[in-house]
């Protein structure tokens, strides 16, 4: 089974291949993802918050890390660009 990226607000709820980068599953779902360094790891402007299944996404890696010593991120905040889905979740933003 795939796993579910669903929302909290007013979309549907998405399956995406195991693996795949949280931001281009958005992207490519044509849902709108907050970046000006289009998924570098720069900006820290994609943070989504995972409201379930924050077990179910990669682990925080080298780049992510460091955004969040400079943006600090809640624990339930993961920086899209730089996480896989692995498993089912439910994520916000602000900008939605």
């Amino acid at each position: 089974m795939m796993p579910r990226i669903s929302f909290v607000k007013n979309k549907a709820a998405l399956d995406v291949s195991s693996g795949v980068n949280l931001m281009q599953a958005l992207l490519q779902a044509d849902i709108p993802v907050a970046s000006s360094c289009h998924g570098d790891g720069i900006c820290c402007k994609c943070v989504v918050t995972v409201l379930k299944g924050l077990e179910n996404l990669s682990l925080r890696n080298e780049t992510e890390i460091e955004l969040s010593e400079r943006n600090p991120l809640a624990d339930t905040q993961r920086v899209s660009c730089q996480t896989q889905v692995l498993g089912d979740i439910e994520i916000d933003t602000g900008y939605w």
